[in-house]
């Protein structure tokens, strides 16, 4: 296995990816589309979900695919930027056919940024304009960091951000990640810096530290006190063709990659959810052994995504944690 040439999500053909940003509220939103509709399903882990039309995923439900998933800041009010993505693909045109009429099928989901230094004075709910900004910005590529959904991210100890990688298999097949990192714990041991996800590492992508030492591994990592709920959102997707119970198998899956990166996962305070997307364009020729190797690429590439998205993350006004680069490399 390999990155993809861009090692994006995007690697995946047929898929793009679009961000947008409020800087004064400190928050975002990142849709994910296909040129065409796409099999998707979800799998949930966390305590604390906030999701929109995520029961449709299930495998016995009528629809089977989707044209849009949507993560956004903004915890309860954040559900709403689906909403503008769906408003823009009607006016384009998109979306399932029901008696001649269109309805865009975008489940979403959100993370907990409410008190990140950001000015949530709003008048007016901004995420329904946010979800219209990132569907106009779509593109094959896109930025990391404190962008998108990724914006107003924190971890225990630092910033957050928006993460994405891929991997090219032996099979031929494509498989990407993309992940707003947000959560309740960390993604750093010992006091270099040093990520959790450095045994997945490829090409030096977040700094080529290595694993490090001086850390107990037994010992429960910093994690965010009080009331503060968290949330780290993912999409996982593949050029295979899949159907949704499988797809649905491989979203589960992936949620090994984020343990394996984030210090503690999938606790009460955290609404830790993985999407999967599958675009169809490539058959399996092994209906058993490529969707365990599907599935093991997913994990792989979700770690990856995380610490990158952390990695990648920038100082901004009115931070209260600092990002990794001013922790650790003190620039």
């Amino acid at each position: 296995m390999k990155p993809g040439a861009r090692n994006l999500i995007t690697d995946v053909a047929g898929l793009v990816v679009g961000n947008s940003e409020d800087h004064r509220v400190k928050t975002g939103v990142t849709v994910l589309k296909g040129d065409a509709a796409f099999v998707a399903g979800v799998h949930i882990m966390g305590g604390a979900p906030g999701t929109r039309e995520a029961a449709l995923l299930a495998p016995d439900m009528l629809v089977q695919e989707v044209d849009a998933l949507v993560m956004s800041g903004g915890s309860a009010f954040g559900l709403d930027a689906a909403s503008g993505v769906a408003d823009a693909m009607r006016e384009a045109g998109e979306g399932f056919e029901v008696h001649g009429q269109k309805v865009p099928i975008v489940p979403g989901a959100i993370l907990f940024d409410l008190i990140n230094g950001g000015d949530k004075g709003w008048d007016e709910n901004p995420y329904k304009r946010l979800g219209r900004a990132a569907f106009a910005a779509l593109g094959a590529d896109f930025d990391l960091g404190s962008v998108g959904a990724g914006t107003g991210a924190t971890l225990a100890d630092m910033k957050g951000g928006l993460g994405s990688a891929s991997l090219v298999l032996e099979t031929g097949h494509t498989v990407g990640a993309l992940v707003a990192v947000n959560a309740v714990g960390g993604v750093t041991r010992g006091p270099g810096g040093h990520f959790w996800a450095a045994p997945w590492e490829m090409n030096g992508e977040f700094g080529g530290l290595g694993d490090g030492a001086g850390f107990d591994p037994f010992a429960l990592p910093p994690v965010k006190h009080g009331k503060r709920t968290a949330t780290t959102i993912a999409i996982v997707a593949t050029d295979a063709a899949l159907t949704q119970a499988q797809a649905t198998r491989m979203a589960a899956a992936a949620h090994d990659g984020m343990a394996r990166a984030i210090l503690p996962s999938h606790t009460p305070l955290d609404g830790d959810l993985v999407f999967a997307a599958a675009t169809g364009a490539r058959a399996l020729a092994d209906p058993i052994a490529e969707p365990l190797l599907l599935g093991h690429a997913a994990a792989v590439c979700l770690t990856r995504a995380i610490a990158r998205g952390v990695y990648a993350a920038r100082p901004a006004g009115d931070d209260i944690l600092p990002c990794w680069t001013v922790k650790y490399l003190r620039r």
